[in-house]
């Protein structure tokens, strides 16, 4: 066997970044593939980007994948289908050869590097939101129930309603603020309602090319818009009713101090969001931490933290 390295894999709607630790958390290798969304992309799909980054890993290190001490895998809306649940467990085991693994939600990433494993909560808000925490080895979750009726505060949340807001300054049911005219020039449109192709039609827009436009909302509420500062506000409202009702879950104590870090881009690059949101922490008594590490560096430490435990699956 090789020297201890420790696999930590963060799959996210965009991309999914491999990083390896040595036993002194020394960052020996990294790679990154693309998105591991299983919903978008398909189980097969997935498994093969896996299996691209744990190569590429390999190459780095000069090692198989059976020579891995550990490995822990936080894959997107991983523990929320019965049955793609375990063609991913299954299909990573097949890859690495061994069963000194876990697969888990990307969620775990956030909080494991974010918090440095300690108790306490992460919020991530990239192209989707979700909220994860521990209190005294025990693990809960809110949020992350898919763009389609959550993911509120999210990047893909905040675009949707940038959209809207677009289609409502278009037609006159909203004065006309810069948010339109930053769509219109990102987008290429000729006519306002060419807008409905661009996303919606035949070679309309994926997951994250949508989640993608929150950064307009953003250039938008910077150059003035109203509109699109109520909505970044929104997002930031949303972001901290999922940590005061993850505080709940978790039977933390109404004076118990508890930490709230965050990950995820909205809250690491959109300076509104982030101000409103460690100012509605501070305001329900929740305390506001930055970051200690990214989620694919968290994903790493989790794998150590699991070395030579039980990996069995997480009961949420």
């Amino acid at each position: 066997m090789s020297a201890p390295y420790y696999l930590g894999v963060d799959g996210g709607g965009t991309k999914t970044e491999f990083v390896c630790i040595d036993a002194e958390g020394e960052v020996r290798a990294r790679a990154v593939t693309g998105t591991t969304y299983h919903l978008e992309v398909g189980v097969a799909e997935a498994l093969r980007r896996i299996e691209q980054g744990v190569a590429e890993i390999g190459v780095q290190l000069g090692v198989e994948p059976g020579e891995l001490t550990h490995v822990f895998l936080g894959l997107p809306a991983y523990g929320e289908d019965r049955i793609a649940d375990p063609q991913l467990n299954d299909g990573v085991g097949a890859l690495l050869g061994h069963a000194r693994y876990r697969c888990d939600n990307d969620m775990v990433c956030g909080w494991a590097g974010s918090l440095a494993c300690a108790d306490g909560i992460n919020v991530v808000a990239g192209t989707g939101s979700i909220a994860y925490g521990e209190r005294a080895g025990r693990g809960a979750r809110t949020g992350g129930w898919g763009e389609v009726f959550g993911d509120e505060g999210s990047a893909y949340w905040i675009a949707q309603r940038g959209l809207a807001t677009f289609s409502r300054m278009s037609d006159g049911r909203l004065p006309l603020g810069p948010l339109h005219g930053l769509f219109r020039e990102e987008l290429a449109l000729a006519t306002d309602l060419d807008l409905c192709e661009r996303v919606m039609g035949e070679h309309g827009m994926a997951r994250g090319e949508i989640a993608a436009l929150a950064a307009l909302v953003s250039r938008a509420a910077d150059a003035g818009d109203g509109a699109a500062h109520a909505i970044l506000h929104d997002a930031a409202d949303e972001l901290v009713l999922l940590a005061t009702s993850l505080r709940e879950r978790l039977g933390f104590a109404s004076q118990e101090p508890v930490a709230v870090s965050w990950s995820g881009g909205v809250l690491a690059n959109q300076p509104i969001v982030r101000a409103a949101f460690t100012a509605g922490l501070t305001r329900v008594g929740l305390t506001p931490v930055a970051p200690l590490h990214a989620p694919g560096y968290g994903a790493a430490l989790y794998a150590r933290h699991l070395a030579g435990k039980d990996v069995g699956t997480r009961p949420f």
